[in-house]
C-alpha cells in the first residue's frame, strides 16, 4: 500500500523519517549498456521523475498484482522515442492479465502516436539483454503465478530480486545459492498468508547465504530505528531511492 498508508495516522506513517517515505517496490537494472524496469507499479511516474529515468529497453514483470503493474500508461513516456514496440516480458498468466487490463494497449490496430507500444515476449526460461543474463526465479505466492530475477553480468556480482514470496520451491534455492546480493520480500513481523514475515526472510538470507541481503516490499508496521537495530550481520533494510553498484 506504501508508507505512509493512506488514513493511517500511526508513528511510522506520521514519520518524518525519510525511510519511512515508500512508494511500491521496483527496480531498475542497467548493465552493459541495457536498462531493464522491473514492474510498473502504480507510483511509476514518480519513482521515474525522482530517479531521473528517461529511457529503457524493456520491462520484466514478476507477476500481474496491482501494485506491481498498475503504472502500465506511464510507460507511454518510454516508447515515445521508441522506433519499435517496447519489450514487455512476463509469464503466460502475467501477460494475459496484462492484456485484459489494457486491453486497448494490445488490440493489433492499435496505431495512435503517444500511448504504449507493447512487445509482448513470454518468459519461459533464461534470456539475455547484451551479456546480461535474467533467470527467472519461481516462488510460491497467494494463488497467481509469480516469479523474480537473477540477474548475471560477466566480471560482476549475481544479484536475485524476489519482492512477493511466501516461500520459495527447492529449484529456485538451487539457484540461489551463491548469489551475490539478495533483495527479499519481508512485509512485516506477523504472520502472513503470502508474503514473508522478518523471520522468514532472515531464513531464508541465512540458506541463501548471500553477501549482502536487502529486505523490501516493507509495510507501516516497521518502526526502522529499532528493528535496524536487530538485523544479523549483511541484512538490511532497502530504502528508496537505493543504489547498489557490482
Amino acid at each position: 500500500m506504501g508508507v505512509p498508508v493512506i488514513g493511517c495516522k500511526c508513528a511510522v506513517c506520521s514519520s518524518e523519517d525519510p525511510r519511512n517515505k515508500r512508494f511500491r517496490s521496483s527496480v531498475v537494472v542497467r548493465a552493459g549498456g541495457h536498462t531493464l524496469l522491473v514492474d510498473s507499479g502504480p507510483d511509476l511516474r514518480m519513482q521515474a521523475l525522482r530517479e531521473g529515468l528517461t529511457e529503457i529497453d524493456a520491462v520484466i514483470y514478476t507477476h500481474g498484482h496491482l501494485d506491481h503493474v498498475a503504472g502500465f500508461d506511464e510507460l507511454r513516456a518510454f516508447c515515445w522515442h521508441k522506433a519499435g514496440p517496447l519489450p514487455l516480458h512476463a509469464t503466460k498468466g502475467c501477460m494475459q492479465t496484462l492484456e485484459e487490463m489494457f486491453r486497448w494497449a494490445f488490440f493489433p490496430e492499435q496505431v495512435i502516436g503517444g500511448y504504449v507500444r507493447p512487445g509482448p515476449r513470454l518468459i519461459d526460461g533464461p534470456f539475455y539483454y547484451g551479456d546480461l543474463k535474467v533467470t527467472p526465479l519461481p516462488v510460491r505466492h497467494a494463488a497467481v503465478e509469480t516469479i523474480g530475477f537473477l540477474f548475471q553480468y560477466p566480471d560482476a556480482g549475481s544479484i536475485a530480486y524476489l519482492p512477493d514470496v511466501k516461500s520459495i520451491p527447492d529449484e529456485t534455492m538451487d539457484l540461489l545459492k551463491g548469489v551475490d546480493i539478495l533483495i527479499v520480500d519481508a512485509l512485516r513481523h506477523a504472520d502472513h498468508p503470502t508474503h514473508f514475515t522478518l523471520a522468514e526472510a532472515l531464513a531464508a538470507a541465512e540458506e541463501v547465504g548471500a553477501r549482502e541481503t536487502w529486505l523490501t516490499h516493507l509495510s507501516h508496521e516497521y518502526v526502522m530505528e529499532s528493528v535496524v537495530r536487530e538485523l544479523p550481520q549483511g541484512v538490511r533494510m532497502a530504502w528508496d531511492g537505493l543504489r547498489i553498484s557490482l
